[in-house]
């Protein structure tokens, strides 16, 4: 038996007027997920408990099987995991976003999507200048970087009190109520003002300016944390698996878990991203693999900026050249059961991951279908299969 996962990261949404009243997933053309759902079933699933985050952290550990309530310990150890980073018992990892911030409103949560040479050089800029021993600030993808914090040399004053705000939550809203707050807070607050003043004149923003793009005005710091103790897959499901993402926290939760990761060129995990290569390196790795589990943050970064167009877009393109080629493939060679299901809502409205349920479809060997026709939002809601602790749907998969 092979097994396939396909998450279209953030997709569950909202009606939209701009969409006469449906959904982005009711207003795409998905002939393979909704053929999935005819020969199979679609259910509801909530990945994210109310106290915690709704985050892609909590709901991706939650989708592949873990109970967050258990495992989750913050959002920035599993990206450390993912660059191979280890982190001591009292080490804590942090993320690092560049952003732009402008008359204190957070307008752009990705600096524009800096890129990864120019993120470099910052992230260098402020290691020399704010870095230590103790500290250590890591380039990662674009935006999207580290900063850990060694404890053994010096005890870390965070704790699981230590509050911070993700800056995706705050896009065209004001930053002045959500810098960090508890315990370490006035550490991280003091290391975010003080790289306004080393971005200010940095020759990286002067370029950048000149060419039209926004600055990254500053670092931001959240999604603190300790390293999870999550087991491996194996042990818990009895399945080997390999990942195609090409977002770190997703390598991170796959390195946790003990599964193989592949990188596939052109992915970029933004809208512009490979569907066609993430969907022939699925099929290429099915030989090597029990569960294969391909993750596309695309539809995600089309809420964020809230453009439902291009939301429609990433589902269909997913649709077409990861869903349709690796179903067609899996049917081919026998028994086999697909998993196609978000993580979280990430609402156009409010251009932000929510809380809230999210539609799951699952087809294959000895999956009797339901009465159910398309992939979307209110099907779900209509289906028997109802999943308040969305962990459990990865043993009704296995089967």
């Amino acid at each position: 038996m092979k097994y396939a996962i396909i998450i279209p990261d953030g997709c569950a949404d909202e009606p939209q007027e701009s969409l006469g009243g449906k959904t982005p997933l009711q207003a795409a053309h998905l002939p393979n997920m909704d053929a999935i759902v005819q020969s199979g079933v679609i259910g509801a699933a909530n990945h994210v408990p109310p106290h915690l985050p709704a985050g892609s952290a909590v709901a991706n550990m939650s989708l592949l099987g873990f109970d967050p309530n258990e495992y989750f310990s913050g959002r920035a150890p599993l990206e450390a995991a993912a660059q191979g980073i280890e982190l001591g018992p009292k080490d804590w990892g942090i993320r690092c976003n560049l952003v732009t911030v402008q008359d204190q409103i957070m307008k752009d949560f990705t600096a524009d999507h800096i890129t990864d040479e120019e993120a470099v050089a910052l992230l260098e800029t402020v290691q020399q200048e704010l870095g230590s021993d103790i500290l250590e600030f890591i380039p990662g993808v674009s935006y999207r970087n580290l900063l850990i914090y060694r404890g053994e040399q010096a005890q870390a004053p965070f704790s699981n009190d230590t509050r911070t705000t993700p800056p995706h939550d705050l896009t065209d809203n004001t930053v002045i109520h959500d810098f960090p707050r508890g315990p370490g807070s006035d550490l991280l607050s003091q290391l975010m003002s003080k790289s306004v003043e080393l971005f200010a004149d940095h020759p990286v923003n002067q370029a950048r300016i000149a060419n039209g793009k926004l600055p990254a005005t500053n670092i931001w710091l959240w999604g603190l944390g300790i390293t999870p103790k999550l087991p491996d897959f194996l042990d818990v499901y009895g399945k080997r698996g390999k990942m195609i993402t090409a977002v770190d926290l997703l390598r991170g939760i796959a390195a946790l878990i003990d599964w193989d990761r592949i990188e596939v060129e052109g992915a970029t995990g933004y809208t512009d991203t490979n569907y066609a290569g993430k969907g022939q390196a699925a099929i290429d790795a099915l030989d090597s693999t029990d569960i294969i589990c391909v993750h596309v943050e695309a539809p995600d970064e089309a809420s964020h900026e809230g453009d439902a167009e291009a939301k429609i877009k990433a589902l269909e393109e997913i649709d077409t050249h990861i869903v349709g080629p690796l179903v067609a493939e899996l049917k081919s060679r026998g028994e086999y059961r697909v998993l196609v299901s978000p993580d979280h809502p990430t609402p156009i409205r409010t251009k932000t991951h929510s809380h809230g349920i999210v539609p799951f479809a699952i087809a294959g060997t000895n999956i009797s279908p339901d009465d159910q026709t398309s992939y979307d939002e209110e099907q779900a809601n209509a289906s028997a299969l109802q999943y308040p602790n969305g962990h459990e749907v990865m043993k009704y998969f296995l089967g």
